[in-house]
């Protein structure tokens, strides 16, 4: 699953994307109510139940910051999150910034759809019972009531939370709670979701007249475009369904380049109708040249 980093244009402004981590998770917790007979044509299982996943990340680069879009998985794990993720070597974040010219130091806010491991835990290094931030300099965005949930975990939620790590955040001074939609930065809003966790957010960037929309794990890969197929760890199936059938309605009325977060083959789409719903296309990007790239100070 290795591939060239890849990038798309909106205006002046580019949005990279970048595979943090390579993992497996079980089928069953990815497709949800969707019988594996039907699931795994289009993502074939191992021995044990687990199917391919990428923890892709999104990197917009305005010319005067660096929006990091989630932070994938990390290395920061306990032998929990290792059994659970089984995650392929180690992350590939902070090698992938160096090819484009960048270090974690020139990250200047990371906006989190939401708060699971795999998408929040790429903010830390070291030991995992003794982490350091990955982005010294950054600020951080979520929304009040993920911050909440991840923070207080249940039954359900503390396989997915790492709450002693997330602390780390907001003892950072940086961390900004977010309440229901709002814009983040001139030209980077977020439109809260809910569905897959109880403050989930998607991510609108818009430039030049151009979208790019990141949902993250309300649909977390092109297999997941149909209503019913929901992970069985959504929180609340029916608010992901409601949030996808609008977003893909939008995207098809009002054309959008959408990122998704899990896909191991299309990281860029477009939504398109055909005759039963719609299907995604990819987009063609442009593969970054490392020798190009400057780092903005």
């Amino acid at each position: 699953m290795d591939r060239p980093i890849q990038s798309i244009r909106l205006g002046s402004w580019e949005v990279i994307g970048l595979v943090e981590s390579e993992f497996a998770l079980d089928g069953g917790i990815m497709f949800g109510v969707v019988p594996r007979i039907m699931w795994q044509k289009l993502l074939p299982p191992d021995e044990e139940n687990r199917v391919p996943m990428e923890a892709n990340v999104f990197l917009v680069r305005t010319g005067t910051a660096n929006v990091l879009l989630d932070a994938g998985l990390g290395d920061a794990l306990s032998a929990f999150d290792r059994k659970m993720y089984a995650p392929k070597g180690s992350s590939r974040l902070e090698e992938s910034l160096g090819l484009i010219g960048l270090r974690a130091e020139d990250i200047t806010h990371v906006i989190f759809s939401h708060l699971h491991t795999d998408h929040a835990n790429g903010a830390f290094r070291g030991d995992p019972d003794r982490p350091t931030l990955q982005f010294p300099r950054a600020q951080f965005y979520v929304q009040s009531d993920e911050w909440e949930d991840a923070t207080h975990p249940d039954e359900r939620t503390r396989a997915v939370y790492v709450e002693p790590r997330l602390q780390l955040l907001g003892e950072s001074g940086r961390l900004h709670l977010l309440s229901g939609d709002t814009e983040v930065f001139p030209g980077i809003a977020v439109a809260k979701t809910g569905g897959h966790s109880v403050g989930h957010q998607g991510i609108r960037v818009t430039a030049a007249g151009e979208r790019f929309f990141y949902y993250g794990d309300v649909i977390p890969s092109r297999f997941h475009l149909k209503g019913p197929w929901v992970a069985a760890i959504d929180l609340f199936p029916r608010e992901t369904m409601k949030a996808k059938r609008a977003l893909l309605q939008e995207c098809c009325d009002t054309p959008t380049v959408i990122g998704f977060d899990h896909d191991v083959t299309v990281m860029f789409g477009r939504i398109v109708r055909n005759e039963k719903w719609m299907d995604v296309i990819p987009v063609d990007t442009a593969p970054v040249p490392v020798a190009s790239q400057s780092v903005p100070r």
